[in-house]
């Protein structure tokens, strides 16, 4: 997946006073990248919500969240953005569903095929994961995601697509799910989290199998 941010251009955010032919050489190009970082939110958008207006919304609000405050910083600016299109798209799956975010009660670590709550256990790299969500995999891995339960869909996208952590998954479930949501732990996001991953695991080998 293309980088969303080039290196070559964060020079212009120093603070530091530039000509005219300093800056138009830097801006070059900074049509596609604006491009790319658009499509990679709507595609992460699209994993919380589904194709269509809601998604082209939530991607105006994370453009919106890169404050100018964050403007020197594009690593920061990303994150923001993210994280904004992340908690708007949880309020959106949460009126949708009354009780589709409700956090699981006394859930027990399952006897899965995996120990771990992240994506090395399932045998993927995010790096491959990004391939896959965007390459010619791409509608058996939303079909997949589709199938999986509400809760479990949200918080895979959040935590191997938006890469975040299982703490701040929760934050954002209890902050943005409304009061059914009020309930989602760390440790919950972790298990639901690892049981989806187990999912991931088996669609990979089904998927191995029948080439």
């Amino acid at each position: 997946m293309a980088k969303e941010f080039d290196p070559a251009n964060e020079g212009l955010m120093d603070g530091e006073p530039k000509d005219a032919a300093t800056v138009a050489g830097a801006l070059e190009g900074m049509d596609d990248i604006v491009d790319r970082i658009a499509a990679g939110l709507y595609n992460l958008a699209s994993m919380l919500v589904g194709e269509g207006e809601d998604s082209v919304r939530l991607v105006e609000t994370a453009i919106a969240a890169a404050e100018v405050s964050h403007c020197h910083d594009p690593h920061k600016a990303r994150e923001n953005s993210r994280r904004a299109l992340c908690a708007s798209a949880i309020e959106i799956v949460g009126r949708r569903g009354p009780v589709s975010l409700v956090a699981p009660g006394g859930l027990a670590p399952a006897e899965t095929c995996l120990e771990d709550d992240d994506l090395a256990a399932a045998g993927v790299s995010r790096e491959e994961l990004e391939r896959a969500i965007g390459g010619p995999e791409r509608n058996r891995v939303r079909d997949w995601l589709t199938g999986l339960p509400t809760a479990m869909r949200v918080i895979f996208v959040l935590r191997a697509v938006a890469g975040l952590s299982a703490a701040d998954t929760a934050d954002l479930l209890t902050a943005h799910g409304g009061a059914q949501a009020a309930g989602w732990t760390s440790d919950a996001v972790r298990e639901v989290f690892r049981r989806g991953l187990c999912s991931l695991a088996s669609q990979l080998i089904q998927a191995t199998a029948a080439r």
